[in-house]
């Protein structure tokens, strides 16, 4: 007994240390990354044999792991060639307005976030909209929350739109699920895509006058890159729908969405001659995180203290409102993708619609304060290198309300 309680001590021990030195990160100027903070909590538990070293290799989903670096892939020979950029321009340059500015930003980068991932976007499109803000004479501010909304209620829509949608899809026995989450979240997404548009009208409506924007288009920076860009955009569509189809013949249950983004990533891969520095480039802090954090989430769950504190809660897990409000506000203490890590094993054979309610509150937690989503601090931390921020208060005022109201959407459309 005292055995099991140490050990449950430790787990719980290292992972309360990892969320204070991610808060004190955030307010304070504490050189730590955020990937460095979960390494060390993983470390914790690893050097203290709170998990093997089999355990804690097994933890590690490899097939988000593989995902998650071939999907950067993608993002980063955008990025890199000007090819994004490039497509946002073409786009974008159809606002006369900031109404219609605001609403293209929305969709746009909403409904993008569900193919390549809302972490992308996230650092993708920070300093376009710093780029607007600065050359069409708009606040900052706005333009830096219509962005951090966009990503975070697109991405809820696919299972490939944000690392907590992933891991539901991979750990889960949906057979389609690409189909499961637009039956679920299609719907809702474009209303809370709507409602954030009207909110942000609201707090902001001092911007909102008749004058005529002008956006200049920009040129692609490396066509040959580009080229292969789209090839695999291509691809990623392509065999998204091959997926659907697949499933319909009852033929496709062995296609894993791991073989959509590696097959996606491959044409850059095999073909560019910019493939080292575009594999350089792309994102391995938060790889880094995702493998620390597996073996974090482990050892948390091998401890049963968290079973066993949602047992004691009472709390009907089977319930649709139960599972929105939890993923929502849980979310805000231990981020969206551990959350997802601890409590998807705790639905006991659950449905479709069980699993889109904890897709999508996980999900819209980012929209509720910062921390609530990695994109969130993303966007900040790209931001402030350019001199602009968004502070704790500034995005509650419209997150709040904002949160509010994306899940009474959710509760009443799912």
């Amino acid at each position: 007994m005292l055995e099991a309680l140490y050990h449950a001590n430790i787990s719980i021990l290292a992972l309360a240390m990892v969320l204070i030195l991610i808060a004190i990160r955030q307010m304070g100027k504490n050189s730590l990354a955020i990937w460095q903070i979960m390494l060390l909590g993983a470390s914790v538990v690893f050097l203290t044999g709170q998990i093997s070293p089999a355990d804690a290799l097994h933890a590690i989903n490899l097939d988000v792991m593989v995902f998650l670096g071939a999907m950067f892939v993608i993002g980063e020979a955008m990025q890199r060639s000007g090819y994004l950029l490039f497509i946002f321009n073409r786009l974008f340059c159809r606002a006369h307005n900031l109404d219609q500015l605001l609403l293209l930003i929305l969709f746009a980068m909403g409904f993008l976030s569900a193919l390549l991932m809302n972490d992308t976007l996230a650092i993708i499109g920070t300093p376009l909209m710093l780029y607007f803000a600065r050359t069409l004479k708009i606040d900052p501010k706005l333009m830096l929350l219509t962005l951090a909304f966009a990503v975070t209620i697109g991405s809820a829509m696919s299972p490939i739109g944000n690392p907590q949608n992933l891991l539901i899809a991979v750990n889960s026995d949906l057979s389609n699920p690409f189909l499961v989450f637009l039956h679920y979240l299609l719907l809702p997404t474009i209303a809370n895509l709507l409602l954030a548009y009207l909110l942000l009208r609201v707090f902001y409506k001092e911007q909102f006058s008749k004058r005529t924007l002008e956006i200049c288009q920009e040129e692609i920076s490396d066509p040959a890159l580009a080229r292969l860009c789209r090839i695999s955009l291509i691809l990623l569509f392509a065999m998204i729908l091959a997926k659907m189809i697949a499933v319909f013949l009852g033929v496709g249950d062995e296609f894993r969405l791991t073989y959509i983004a590696l097959i996606s990533a491959l044409p850059i891969l095999l073909f560019s001659s910019m493939r080292y520095g575009v594999l350089r480039g792309i994102d391995w802090s938060t790889l880094v995180f995702f493998a620390a954090m597996f073996v974090l989430m482990d050892a948390v769950w091998s401890s049963g203290i968290f079973q066993s504190l949602l047992a004691g809660s009472e709390a009907d897990l089977a319930s649709i409102p139960t599972i929105l409000a939890l993923s929502v506000l849980l979310s805000q203490l231990i981020s969206n993708v551990p959350l997802v890590a601890l409590c998807q094993p705790l639905l006991v054979n659950p449905s479709s619609q069980a699993l889109m309610a904890l897709a999508a509150g996980s999900t819209i937690a980012g929209n509720l304060f910062i921390l609530g989503a990695a994109s969130n601090v993303i966007i900040i931390q790209n931001a402030e290198k350019s001199g602009e921020t968004l502070t704790f208060l500034e995005f509650a005022r419209v997150g709040v309300p904002l949160t509010v109201l994306n899940v009474l959407v959710y509760w009443q459309l799912i």
